[in-house]
């Protein structure tokens, strides 16, 4: 009984010790990411005991954010330009930066059989309107743009586009009836594979620049353990699982 006894009380004291070294993460999410980044927080919590407070939002206006002065101590965003520009300018540490997954494109509708699995839905001028996120602020609203010019479409559709601030804004559009159809991000409408609602077209790979996604430790967190905790963490297995069943490569 004293060893059973002894042997509990190491492992309390062990256990107290991991949460005394517990900390807080504050992480910029693109907004793309934020279905699994949700799960994989929940994860990263349970195994490091560390917590990561998760922000979401476009890529562009985090930028903003982060030259203003916002305490933010990693960068996941959807391109790989972001964290580079903001390695170079001094605001984050380039030997941190990573690829930690690469998104896909996806034209989408909640009406089922509207966007066939061509995307020729795209040369119907009698759709109103189309929802994609702000190029200027989002990688996938500039994904997006360069679909339709490769497609020969973007004049034909520039008065018809609904430009939402960030992807999620995008897809709102859409998933309310706002637009009929739109560019969203994959993971935003598949999870583990299937596509659960309304009608849609994969946007082959070749139609834009890959969406290599880069994160980045930013000077805020370059002495915080749970920063580089999480980095490292996003490396591993049991994230990158989590981001696949999203429709998510590396």
């Amino acid at each position: 009984m004293k060893r059973l006894s002894r042997t509990f009380l190491g492992s309390a004291l062990l256990l107290l010790a991991g949460l005394a070294h517990a900390d807080e993460v504050l992480v910029a999410v693109a907004a793309n990411f934020s279905a699994p980044m949700r799960e994989i927080a929940a994860a990263f919590e349970r195994d490091t005991g560390h917590k990561a407070v998760l922000s979401f939002g476009a890529t562009g206006a985090f930028y903003t954010q982060i030259r203003n002065a916002a305490p933010f101590e990693v960068l996941l965003a959807a391109d790989d330009r972001t964290p580079a520009k903001l390695a170079t300018e001094g605001l984050a540490l380039e030997r941190t930066r990573f690829s930690y997954a690469t998104g896909r494109l996806v034209l989408w509708s909640t009406q089922a059989g509207l966007v066939d699995a061509g995307g020729a839905v795209l040369r119907n001028g009698r759709i109103d309107r189309l929802a994609i996120a702000d190029p200027k602020l989002a990688p996938y609203g500039q994904a997006a743009v360069d679909v339709l010019a490769k497609l020969g479409l973007l004049d034909a559709w520039q008065p018809r586009l609904v430009q939402g601030k960030s992807i999620t804004q995008a897809h709102q559009f859409v998933a309310s009836g706002g637009a009929p159809l739109g560019f969203v991000a994959l993971s935003q409408v598949q999870k583990d594979g299937v596509i659960s609602q309304g009608s849609s077209w994969i946007v082959p790979a070749d139609l834009h620049a890959p969406l290599r996604q880069d994160a980045i430790l930013l000077l805020p967190g370059k002495d915080k353990a749970a920063a580089s905790a999480l980095l490292a963490y996003l490396r591993g297995d049991a994230a990158r699982r989590i981001a696949a069943r999203y429709g998510y490569g590396f």
